[in-house]
């Protein structure tokens, strides 16, 4: 039962798993184009997602993490936003980034740990992935408090786990957030496991949506298999901000059917087989096309188009991140962190050097 000691936050959803609407009065107010771009996006997302774990396991991109089962968290909530507000993304959230302008070539470079993959375009609105657990927490409600002292009307989004809410960045940028109450979106992918450790072994709240409550910012939970939740309440929460009402946390419930990353972790070692099934019926793709198919606006052929696109472009930019750029070398790296190079790191420039050259 609800106390006001331990608040529960009802989830929001508007698609069931069969993909019938269930809450009609909160359907976003989108086009039908639009609802078959969120489709594509998605589509796409998940075959690249399979094109590039294949592509780790033949040694051709380094550090990956799967995002398969979470493309609506993912997508939904990055179509929500403008492309003049700023991402922060975590280790994972690579397609939000691409989605809001990254080159896919230069994701891969990134992947390879080259020095271009991290030369972000200027039009382009998001930081590199963040890998200390949280750390973007902290760094977001910076870019959002430059955005409020300008008098700007953008949004800064970040994106993080379920197991970075066990971290201190986590409740220092949301207390920030709420004392100086920037336009800020904190984005939780909830996909119920830190690698290995699960929900109910971090923490002891019902929800993580309602840690909002002590930063005295607005909490939300959504079903992050519904595509259209996701995009609704992300909408609302970069409108607040905007108008100035403040930072908002999003707890996106989710799930990753692949491994946390594929650097060895084995996901059949503390999740079961039943656990996986119950939630591969939710699969976001599933239900959203079924949506699209009862009202005539996906196909087949719809499908079968876009999987064909997606593999050309992931072949593409591959082809491109093999071929456009230099194989990166240890003195480039070097040449890249300072613009006058301390004299240690002269010396050991002029080591390399030598080595290369032979």
């Amino acid at each position: 039962m609800a106390t006001k000691e331990r608040p529960e936050f009802d989830t929001v959803q508007i698609l069931a798993p069969d993909g019938t609407v269930v809450n009609p009065d909160l359907m976003p107010d989108l086009s039908d184009d639009q609802l078959r771009e969120l489709m594509r996006r998605m589509v796409f997302t998940r075959i690249w997602d399979q094109r590039a774990i294949s592509l780790n396991r033949q040694g051709r991109l380094g550090f990956y993490a799967p995002v398969a089962g979470q493309e609506a968290s993912m997508i939904g909530s990055e179509f929500a936003l403008n492309k003049d507000d700023f991402i922060l993304p975590s280790y994972r959230d690579i397609p939000q980034m691409v989605w809001h302008g990254l080159p896919l070539y230069q994701a891969f470079l990134y992947s390879r740990g080259h020095i271009h993959g991290g030369q972000i375009p200027e039009d382009v609105h998001v930081l590199m992935p963040q890998i200390i657990i949280a750390a973007q927490c902290t760094q977001t409600v910076g870019v959002a408090m430059a955005f409020k002292l300008r008098g700007e009307k953008r949004v800064a989004i970040c994106y993080f786990g379920d197991g970075a809410t066990s971290q201190g960045d986590f409740y220092e940028g949301m207390n920030f957030a709420g004392v100086y109450r920037v336009p800020a979106i904190f984005f939780c992918q909830n996909n119920r496991y830190a690698i290995s450790v699960p929900l109910h072994k971090q923490t002891a709240t019902p929800t993580l949506a309602q840690k909002a409550v002590a930063a005295g910012i607005r909490g939300v939970r959504v079903d992050g298999m519904d595509v259209l939740a996701v995009y609704r309440v992300t909408k609302e929460a970069a409108e607040r901000a905007r108008n100035g009402e403040g930072a908002t946390l999003i707890e996106a419930l989710t799930y990753r059917y692949g491994p946390h990353t594929m650097a060895g972790d084995d996901p059949t070692r503390y999740r079961t087989n039943e656990e996986f099934s119950e939630w591969e019926q939710k699969d976001p793709l599933i239900r959203f096309r079924r949506f699209l198919e009862a009202k005539g606006l996906w196909s087949e052929e719809d499908e079968n188009r876009v999987i064909e696109e997606a593999k050309q472009a992931v072949a593409d930019a591959i082809k491109k991140a093999d071929e456009w750029m230099p194989k990166q070398k240890v003195t480039d790296l070097i040449d890249a962190m300072y613009e006058t190079l301390p004299p240690h790191l002269e010396e050991q420039k002029a080591e390399f050097a030598a080595r290369e050259g032979r």
